[in-house]
């Protein structure tokens, strides 16, 4: 995901979308647990994606101070 699709979505899109993200990265630990991932690098892009969303919804935070 870019950053500029992450800040034109809603608050409650990106606090779902925050949610499937985290379910999806633990899947993916899981499956590497379990020697059954096929591309490790799925979960440094979910990670980013998830550092991504946690700092739009903090800058929407300050804004509405």
């Amino acid at each position: 995901m870019k950053a500029k699709e992450i800040r034109e979505m809603s608050l409650v899109e990106l606090n779902q979308k925050l949610g499937d993200l985290k379910a999806e990265l633990f899947n993916l630990r899981f499956q590497l647990a379990v020697n059954q991932l096929d591309n490790p690098m799925r979960i440094k892009a979910v990670k980013k994606d998830i550092a991504r969303i946690n700092t739009v919804i903090r800058e929407m935070e300050l804004k509405a101070e």
